[in-house]
């Protein structure tokens, strides 16, 4: 076995590579894309540098993880950009704006508010009476911000 490892060359890296990139053609959604990447450095750093097979494995084995590292990484900050762009299935984002009209009075502070068929828990910075309108302003987590609407 250790014969075989270490008659490997540049060339048997880089179809190595294709082979993994032809693998992601098949819609791997992008598993096999960094690996075939990865095999194709380690191809061209074959031919420049004559490394050992144990060295062109943690090679291999080291730009994969950098690579697929380095693609989460981008990924994940489009997705959180993306995500703070976006209202639909956010139901913060959607109550934003929304007006209620008070069933009880609220002092000051904390209250809770009910809102279509939930109570909320709200914060208000004065006091307002039973059948006033507010609109919610802010959302951080489960509390809302409400203020009295301007007349």
């Amino acid at each position: 076995m250790v014969e075989l490892l270490e008659q490997v060359n540049h060339w048997h890296w880089l179809a190595f590579g294709l082979a993994l990139l032809s693998v992601e053609l098949l819609g791997t959604a992008g598993y096999f894309l960094w690996l075939g990447i990865s095999a194709m450095l380690v191809g061209v750093l074959v031919a420049v540098l004559p490394i050992g097979w144990q060295v062109q494995w943690l090679s291999f084995g080291s730009f994969s993880l950098i690579t697929t590292w380095l693609w989460w990484r981008r990924q994940l900050s489009q997705d959180k950009a993306s995500d703070e762009s976006r209202d639909l299935n956010q139901r913060d984002k959607q109550l934003i704006g929304k007006t209620i009209r008070l069933d009880e009075d609220i002092i000051k502070g904390n209250c809770r508010v009910k809102l279509g068929d939930s109570s909320w828990s709200a914060i208000s910075n004065e006091d307002l009476k039973a059948g006033t309108e507010v609109e919610i302003t802010d959302v951080d987590g489960i509390v809302l911000t409400i203020k009295r609407l301007s007349d």
